[in-house]
């Protein structure tokens, strides 16, 4: 299969090894609609295969993450086996064995030069508990791991966020906080750069762009966020031999529903703050 390049344009490589979770957080993204998404998994062949085509930069990682990558039956044979051109980033809940985990992953593997951590680890007090978590993340960092963990400042958890963060600062852990994004009793939380993009009251046709490379848990490839979570079509799968990325406008016919990742005002790898991962033209713009 002939190499995937990554336009110098992109931010974000999201592979996302499983949408399945083993917890049941109120406020997932991945459900801010219906969550229709696909739940088949390549297996780990598949997956090293389609990923060791990807041409990237030292300062774009492929992104591990879910639903809860290490879900995955073969995750531990994934990281092995991506190729040492491209480096790895990991979003996970830190709820598997982390000493299974050390003794088969070399730290060198996931660690870069960067502004944050290479192992980012969500803290949901809502269905886990913090000492636990803190014991798992300082045993990891002990053993040479780039590891930190991210708090979500949900409004029924933003004084504990607080609290955990100034906690676990104390104990030398680099803990950072992300902006809530979705609905909480009736509110739309989130800072946005289009409006009325996420309120779900209408879909509109207008022309996006995408700064990421997004992979559903079966290789396929989608626009946006929105798209993988609501189960649309996709524009392609990894293991296709004459897929290629094409840096361009698409049509869209659901500006209305958009998730929230894709339109929300963050930093972007340099944590430079101002970025969203898709640009989107109106009408009179397209013209």
């Amino acid at each position: 299969m002939r190499p995937i390049v990554i336009p110098e344009s992109y931010n974000y490589i999201a592979t996302f090894l499983s949408l399945t979770c083993n917890l049941r957080c109120s406020y997932c993204i991945n459900y801010f609609e219906k969550g229709n998404f696909v739940k088949k998994h390549l297996s780990g062949k598949d997956w090293v295969r389609g990923l060791n085509r990807i041409v990237s930069r030292d300062d774009l990682p492929i992104s591990l993450q879910g639903g809860e990558p290490s879900l995955h039956k073969d995750f531990i044979y994934i990281l092995n086996n991506i190729k040492p051109e491209l480096n790895i980033d990991i979003l996970t809940n830190l709820q598997f064995n982390e000493d299974e985990f050390i003794y088969n992953v070399n730290p060198e593997r996931i660690k870069r030069k960067s502004p944050y951590a290479s192992i980012r680890v969500s803290y949901h007090p809502e269905t886990m508990k913090l000492e636990p978590l803190i014991k798992k993340v300082l045993r990891l960092q002990d053993n040479g791991f780039s590891i930190g963990i991210w708090g979500v400042t949900h409004p029924a958890q933003e004084a504990e966020i607080v609290r955990a963060k100034e906690y676990c600062t104390s104990l030398g852990i680099d803990f950072r906080t992300k902006e809530f994004l979705g609905e909480h009793k009736g509110k739309l939380y989130g800072t946005y750069r289009y409006e009325g993009a996420c309120d779900k009251k209408f879909a509109h046709e207008v022309l996006c762009k995408t700064t990421e490379l997004i992979m559903g848990s079966n290789g396929d490839i989608y626009r946006c966020h929105s798209d993988l979570y609501e189960g649309r079509e996709p524009i392609g799968n990894i293991l296709s031999e004459n897929f290629d990325i094409e840096d361009k406008f698409r049509g869209c016919n659901v500006f209305g529903h958009c998730n929230p990742c894709d339109v929300k005002l963050k930093t972007n790898r340099f944590q430079q703050f101002g970025h969203t991962s898709v640009e989107i033209k109106f009408d009179q713009q397209a013209l």
